[in-house]
């Protein structure tokens, strides 16, 4: 990953206003993200995934040479393979993290159990984006093989994730990933 390296981690509250940042660092995201000047949502949101055992915020940071933080977490370096680490037991822009490394990436993990496909436990991912800054490098793919490997550790039989119709560089990534837009998804806003 031309001699750069990453580390994959649970995110933290102070990481909240970084990721909204990426979320909104693009068409889709700049119109419906309100931002960290109404951070009050974000805010709720971020305890309520936090506190859910089936659920995984994750920050992807450039790793600054704090070792510690490499050690705590999943690391991605050149050969783009993750380690299979997380902090806490769980599955585990140039915005800065709590530690001073900038968060380049995001992505929400959740465990869903199911009684369909005969109690398939799906490991559900969304709200994916790794800032310009880490495109076109593998981080991506380096990124998904870990969600893919932790979902496979916490007992998932099947990744699953929805995309925009309009993003089609992302629905171009996750065919090269194996995915198959097997579904047509469907949204009503309940407000």
């Amino acid at each position: 990953m031309a001699g750069r390296t990453f580390v994959i981690r649970r995110a933290t509250e102070a990481d909240v206003p970084a990721l909204v940042e990426l979320l909104r660092d693009d068409i889709l995201g700049a119109a419906r993200e309100s931002g960290t000047e109404d951070a009050v949502p974000y805010a709720r949101a971020f305890a309520l995934i936090d506190a859910d055992p089936n659920q995984l915020l994750v920050a992807v940071t450039e790793n600054a040479g704090n070792a510690e933080s490499a050690d705590q977490a999943g690391s991605v370096g050149q050969t783009g393979t993750a380690d299979q680490t997380e902090s806490a037991g769980q599955p585990g822009s140039s915005d800065q993290s709590h530690d001073g490394s900038a968060i380049v990436g995001t992505l929400q993990l959740s465990l869903l159990p199911s009684l369909s496909r005969r109690g398939t436990l799906r490991l559900q991912i969304e709200a994916v984006r790794i800032g310009a800054s880490a495109q076109g490098i593998g981080l991506g793919t380096a990124v998904f093989e870990w969600a893919h490997e932790c979902g496979r550790r916490f007992g998932a039989g099947l990744a699953q994730l929805t995309t925009d119709k309009s993003r089609t560089g992302a629905q171009r990534f996750y065919d090269r990933l194996g995915y198959v837009a097997s579904h047509e998804g469907m949204k009503l806003p309940l407000d």
